[in-house]
């Protein structure tokens, strides 16, 4: 139960609103950072969990805030109020934000991620009656809630499955691969023959889950060598499932275009065949994909780039053969928005370390973080690697593990830490 406060002051009260919202986005980031760790995550959750806690303390003295920040076109302030009305019960409030949500992509996401930041005693009760509603988005919710929770909604997957296709159903096929429900492979196949764009990349991923390495692995290969919104998810989860001769000619299909070598950094990174860590170091040097290809070593040597001193010297300019191609310009602004938290290192401190360490490494086998993608070395990779290190993680070991729960490196962290620290017990 919240203390609430008889005269809350306002300023402050809008502050918390606006902070929350704020954080929230940020978090959105953070989740999939280069080198963001879960004690990092833990810290950044306790700031918004604080501020959350100071409007539950207000007692509705941030409603009007709550709803003036609702008029942004962004997802945090819907999870502000969607918490809100989740902590204190207030079931008209949340009625109220369901109903304004399908048409608003952001709402939606903003108040889906408002149930996976709860307790599950806070939603207790409620998922039975949003699965038996006639809503579409409720009984989504829902479904995202389980398997945010890691709760397995039981015959309610199995019932929506059956359906026609829609947004419930899209969510389901996730859904049964996130929770690693075996007995729902050929639903989640039969949805990969129909889907489109990212709803295929779900049902793929889903499919190769739950053990199917087939239909799941051709759909995703021809994702993997498209250019499109799903084709780095697809690389990212492709080139973990495939052997690294099956991956080599993938890989080769990919060199052939000149404009994926950002996805080839990738790939190389996430296959783990110490035969590519000699381009890796050649890549170094390029400002446009350097960044990329030290965090593509790392992942697959398990070296600390800057502990190790491999660091180099910061670089900002633009190769000159971009300057003059607007296209190229484009592309290259990208590379340095997205690979802005990575280090620059030096190729000459990477080579030596590589020429003294290679002996453990040897070619035509898988690396992850310096070991073979084993249980142990996965758990331990959960338990202090970077987010997309973690993230990857994750992958291996449902994949080393078909019909077992992906675990959910975006949950709030002290949640994350509980499960991780059962699985140690």
């Amino acid at each position: 139960m919240w203390l609430t406060c008889a005269e809350p002051v306002i300023e402050v009260v809008q502050l918390h609103v606006e902070e929350a919202a704020i954080l929230r986005g940020t978090r959105s980031r953070m989740v999939a950072a280069a080198h963001i760790g879960l004690h990092l995550l833990r810290r950044f959750d306790d700031r918004i969990a604080a501020h959350l806690d100071g409007i539950a303390v207000a007692a509705g003295f941030g409603d009007h805030f709550i709803e003036a920040a609702l008029e942004a076109p962004d997802a945090g302030p819907w999870f502000v109020a969607a918490t809100d009305a989740l902590e204190r019960g207030d079931a008209a409030r949340l009625d109220e934000l369901l109903a304004r949500c399908p048409d608003h992509r952001p709402a939606m996401s903003g108040v889906i991620s408002a149930f996976g930041w709860v307790s599950p005693r806070k939603l207790r009760g409620m998922a039975i009656e949003f699965f038996g509603s006639s809503d579409p988005f409720r009984r989504e919710v829902a479904l995202a809630a389980c398997s945010m929770h890691r709760a397995d909604p039981g015959s309610w997957l199995d019932t929506i499955l059956a359906e026609a296709a829609g947004p419930a159903h899209v969510r389901a096929v996730r859904v049964a691969g996130l929770l690693g429900r075996t007995d729902l492979r050929e639903p989640c196949l039969q949805a990969l023959q129909s889907a489109q764009g990212w709803d295929r990349l779900h049902a793929a991923r889903s499919a190769l889950l739950l053990g199917e390495r087939h239909l799941s692995l051709k759909a995703l290969t021809e994702i993997a060598l498209a250019a499109g919104p799903c084709q780095r998810q697809a690389t990212a989860l492709l080139f973990k499932a495939l052997d690294t001769q099956q991956g080599r000619r993938v890989l080769q299909s990919l060199m052939d275009d000149p404009s994926m070598v950002r996805i080839v950094i990738q790939a190389m990174g996430v296959l783990g065949d110490p035969y590519d860590v000699p381009q890796l170091i050649r890549l170094l040097d390029e400002p446009a994909c350097g960044r990329l290809a030290g965090e593509a070593f790392s992942l697959l040597a398990g070296v600390d780039l800057v502990d190790a001193g491999l660091g180099g010297v910061q670089r900002v300019e633009a190769p000159q053969e971009l300057l003059g191609d607007d296209d190229a310009s484009d592309d290259f602004d990208l590379a340095m928005t997205e690979d802005d938290d990575l280090p620059w290192l030096d190729p000459d401190k990477v080579a030596a370390w590589w020429q003294s360490n290679s002996h453990r490494f040897p070619v035509g086998q898988r690396f992850f973080m310096g070991e073979s993608p084993n249980v142990g070395n996965c758990e331990r990779v959960l338990r202090n690697g970077l987010q997309r290190q973690r993230i990857a993680a994750a992958e291996h070991l449902a994949l080393l593990q078909p019909g077992t729960p992906l675990f959910p490196t975006s949950a709030p962290a002290w949640r994350q830490q509980r499960w991780l620290a059962a699985t140690n017990a």
